[in-house]
């Protein structure tokens, strides 16, 4: 794990140089692509983009820089994304949020989903976790559903940010158990997992791979994760599934989006491109690493998954009443 961080690490330094010259004079003169990120460097998705970025140079013969647009859950580079070049030469590794959450949580959408992005493929896909402190308390799904009914003015769940998938996951789950839970807003994954740790809240929601170290390590215990089958990175961790709750299931995933007006031929030399990425063995073991499972299936997979979370969580959010702006 250590040598897998100085790696992204590593990456992060040799992208951040901005050196376009020097790498298209290396590869032939080719004009570098762009991987438009909405998050922070050093984060997950900053650094799946950047292994992606290492390896695509190869496959598309050209230079693939990544380029950090922080803000508002990946918009602001949504925004770039619509005044891009239509060429194939930018695209967006985008999360699921932009197609099925924010055209229902957010009143005002700078983009429509269905006309400004079009798909290239999906890249990884991750399961949530109900987590709660390895301290006492319950040591299993049954024995925290039995404790939540008992006290439900006590269940809550804390979870990153309020409008988040976390958010609308612990409704679904407290549908499932037949309890109104009390979501909690942090500040982040980190500060949330904090409060987990010391019983601030009485449990948490997160995607799988911001809990793993901490489960492995004792400091937290995962319950049951939303995946259909268990995880191979965490194969002690039930199902929600198999311990009876069939609703509570469902992956969040993070994908490639080009602009609006890409030619076919540039989508589908990307869409090429990326599942012969996905499918080297030394990427899915650094994606497995992140606590994720590498998907490299192409635009039709990838649209008719975002149509099926969109239909999934619009109920959801809508029934909940849920208005981010």
């Amino acid at each position: 794990m250590i040598r897998h961080r100085r790696h992204l690490l590593a990456l992060a330094a040799a992208s951040s140089l901005g050196l376009p010259g020097l790498h298209a004079a290396a590869q032939g003169g080719a004009a570098p692509a762009r991987i438009l990120v909405g998050f922070s460097a050093g984060g997950s998705f900053d650094a799946t983009a950047r292994l992606l970025a290492e390896k695509l140079r190869s496959e598309l013969k050209r230079p693939v820089l990544v380029e950090n647009r922080p803000g508002a859950g990946g918009r602001l580079a949504m925004d770039v994304l619509r005044s891009a070049p239509r060429d194939g030469s930018v695209v967006m590794l985008g999360p699921d949020a932009l197609v099925a959450l924010y055209p229902y949580t957010l009143r005002k959408l700078s983009y429509d989903p269905r006309k400004d992005l079009v798909p290239i493929g999906t890249v990884s896909e991750f399961p949530f976790s109900l987590v709660v402190g390895a301290t006492g308390g319950p040591r299993t799904l049954a024995e925290y559903v039995s404790w939540a009914r008992a006290h439900p003015a006590q269940a809550n769940y804390g979870v990153p940010a309020r409008g988040a998938p976390h958010h609308f996951f612990g409704i679904t789950l407290g549908q499932g158990i037949g309890v109104d839970l009390q979501d909690v807003p942090f500040q982040g994954s980190a500060p949330m997992l904090v409060g987990v740790i010391g019983q601030q809240v009485s449990a948490g929601i997160d995607v799988m791979g911001s809990v793993l170290e901490q489960h492995r390590s004792g400091k937290l215990r995962m319950l049951a994760v939303s995946s259909q089958q268990r995880m191979p990175q965490a194969p002690d961790v039930p199902t929600f599934a198999e311990l009876g709750y069939k609703g509570i299931t469902g992956m969040g995933f993070n994908a490639l989006y080009a602009p609006a007006g890409t030619p076919a031929e540039a989508v589908a030399a990307w869409s090429r491109a990326l599942g012969n990425v996905l499918a080297m063995p030394d990427v899915r073991e650094q994606l497995a690493a992140m606590g994720v499972l590498p998907v490299g299936k192409g635009p039709e997979e990838l649209a008719a998954r975002g149509a099926e979370a969109a239909a999934r969580w619009e109920p959801v959010i809508r029934a909940s009443g849920f208005q981010g702006d």
